[in-house]
């Protein structure tokens, strides 16, 4: 296969597969579009990628967004979901946890 794309996403990509190996190709796409957003690229491209991952397991695989508009805080939000991103994540083939990261914001 061709690496198309810039140096960044292509190390963007290398994080993606490195991180979470069996992740499917329509989420895999998702996490990229979020990794490569503006706001995104003052980080080194394994943490954009990070926070991507994260972003879109809360907000496409969990109840998240009900509990916001059920009236939750979002860190009370955030904190009961947790375990459901990881349980995704480990499914996807990915070491790392969720909680041990919460202290990285990546906003809504």
């Amino acid at each position: 296969a061709v690496m198309v794309g810039t140096k960044r996403q292509q190390a963007i990509r290398r994080a993606l597969r490195a991180l979470a190996p069996g992740i499917p190709l329509l989420d895999a796409e998702a996490v990229l579009a979020l990794a490569g957003r503006a706001q995104m690229k003052a980080l080194p491209p394994s943490t954009a990628l990070w926070l991507a991952l994260g972003s879109h397991v809360r907000h496409a695989h969990t109840d998240y967004d009900r509990l916001l508009a059920e009236g939750y805080e979002r860190d009370a939000a955030r904190f009961f979901v947790a375990e459901a991103i990881d349980d995704v994540l480990s499914g996807w083939g990915c070491q790392r946890s969720i909680l041990d990261e919460e202290e990285f914001e990546e906003g809504p």
